[in-house]
């Protein structure tokens, strides 16, 4: 295949992708193995699209690489949003989601004893959004469903992984003292 046409494959795979598409995925609709090959072609529309200005660029994200606006044009999307329903999480949501990225793989219980609260209902909510996915069942009596983050997430966030994370220190001291007793609890 022609430089020019693969480069161009890329791009729409890229294109059509709903969520971060990995150099694993690519090579087997490609069938060209050679990984240097496709990060190359990768990088290379990323600066076309920079050196000619495009509202567009890709990035690397959960495992991944997404096409995704660049944030100069965020006003215009917001814009164009303003009409499709928000999809906010609530603040409950945003703390269950806190402790399974930082205690994963993680059962309802255990983020329960964190909170001091009934999770049951946003553990749902988080499964349905598929920011939170099962994981496997605790070897303990009961055997209890295990919850962790998904590629969902991480690219909710703009997260290549979870090591890009701030430490659960930084979280603390982000977060200003007195709202992180779960943390330093839970950070032993």
């Amino acid at each position: 295949m022609e430089e020019r046409e693969f480069r161009s494959v890329i791009e729409v795979l890229l294109f059509v992708s709903q969520e971060p598409i990995t150099l694993d995925r690519i090579i087997k609709i490609t069938e060209i193995g050679d990984r240097g090959r496709i990060l190359a072609a990768i990088k290379g529309i990323d600066e076309e699209y920079f050196i000619n200005g495009h509202g567009l660029q890709i990035v690397e994200v959960a495992g991944g690489y997404q096409m995704v606006t660049r944030a100069e044009f965020a006003p215009w999307v917001k814009a164009a949003e303003k009409t499709a329903a928000p999809s906010r999480l609530s603040r409950s949501a945003l703390e269950v989601l806190a402790v399974i990225a930082y205690k994963q793989p993680i059962v309802r219980s255990e983020i329960e004893a964190i909170r001091g609260v009934d999770s049951t209902g946003v553990i749902k909510t988080l499964l349905e959004r598929r920011l939170i996915r099962i994981v496997g069942k605790k070897d303990i009596i009961g055997r209890p469903i295990m919850y962790g983050v998904t590629k969902g997430f991480l690219s909710a966030f703009g997260l290549k992984d979870l090591s890009e994370l701030p430490s659960l220190k930084e979280f603390a001291d982000i977060a200003g003292s007195g709202q992180t007793n779960w943390i330093e609890e839970n950070n032993k």
